[in-house]
């Protein structure tokens, strides 16, 4: 290998029938959760067609906390089925369930369908009101308070199983959820929706349906932030590199931060974790083995 970029092409290539697992263990959650990054490329050979630096999007997914997949798309485009790459309209498509997600008008077509139910991020809706209160406004500090109290309750439940955690959710976080929406509900009409505070009241009132999900079924969570820190690792490596010299780079990009993902939802040291499996895919693999060597299944 001449360079550190056909090295990786090589391990992504290698990673491949991993990947593919890990698209198959998210259609099948019963809880998916979805968001987006950015990711510039380089499109073109430089030979035949100019080279121009474009920003494509990372569809960030992770199936019931313990697969992260990465799909990658040369637009923001919410359908962008073409053979080799999809939108994330197109890939939920191939599945039904609690899909969890910000209110972002590019997953409003999926959401429209009866067998996706769609599950709000009130870290989201939170940040509305933070915004709110830097911005002057003091009663903002209302919901942030209730907020605080949800997320306490939160930290409680995190080991219960998902019964017991449902009848937790009911019995203390919906008295203090219905209060902070019959408040909003109050006072929306009287506020300025240009406003940050005003925006913060018609955020949580238009979404108050999935921002409650996590009060109806105990595996639901109460925001999107799984997926949200794992773009951490993405942004981290923009910083890096800058941009993926091609779509077949950034392919690999998407391949290589599954991986890497789906051993940090683990715990999982991912420089011993692929170098575990690296060499057993090398030697080949049968297809229907290929499930046991996903991270989640690597032994701690």
């Amino acid at each position: 290998m001449s360079t550190l970029a056909d090295q990786v092409a090589y391990g992504a290539e290698l990673l491949q029938p991993l990947w593919r697992a890990i698209q198959i263990a998210a259609l099948k959650a019963d809880v998916l959760h979805l968001d987006g990054t950015s990711l510039a490329f380089f499109s073109g050979d430089g030979k035949n067609t100019k080279r121009r630096k474009k920003l494509g999007s990372l569809w960030g997914y992770v199936g019931d906390q313990d697969v992260a997949l990465y799909l990658f798309a040369p637009s923001g485009h919410a359908t962008l089925s073409d053979g080799h790459t999809i939108g994330p309209v197109d890939f939920l498509r191939l599945r039904s369930g609690y899909t969890v997600a910000d209110a972002a008008t590019v997953f409003d077509q999926a959401f429209k369908r009866e067998d996706i139910i769609e599950c709000g991020c009130n870290m989201h809706a939170r940040r509305y009101f933070v915004k709110a209160l830097d911005g002057g406004e003091a009663r903002a500090a209302i919901a942030i308070n209730a907020y605080q109290a949800l997320y306490g309750i939160e930290k409680e439940a995190r080991d219960l199983e998902p019964r017991e955690r449902l009848r937790l959710r009911r019995e203390r976080s919906a008295p203090i959820f219905n209060k902070l929406l019959e408040w909003v509900e109050s006072i929306k009409e009287d506020e300025p929706p240009s406003l940050r505070f005003g925006r913060s009241l018609n955020y949580f009132s238009n979404q108050q349906v999935p921002l409650s999900q996590f009060l109806t079924d105990g595996r639901v969570p109460i925001d999107n932030g799984i997926v949200e820190r794992l773009h951490v690792r993405a942004a981290l490596t923009r910083k890096n590199f800058l941009f993926a010299g091609s779509e077949r780079g950034a392919q690999s990009a998407a391949v290589m931060f599954s991986l890497l993902g789906s051993c940090a939802l683990r715990g999982i040291e991912p420089v011993e974790y692929l170098g575990t499996v690296m060499p057993i895919l090398a030697r080949g693999v049968i297809e229907k083995d290929v499930i046991d060597l996903l991270p989640r299944s690597f032994p701690l």
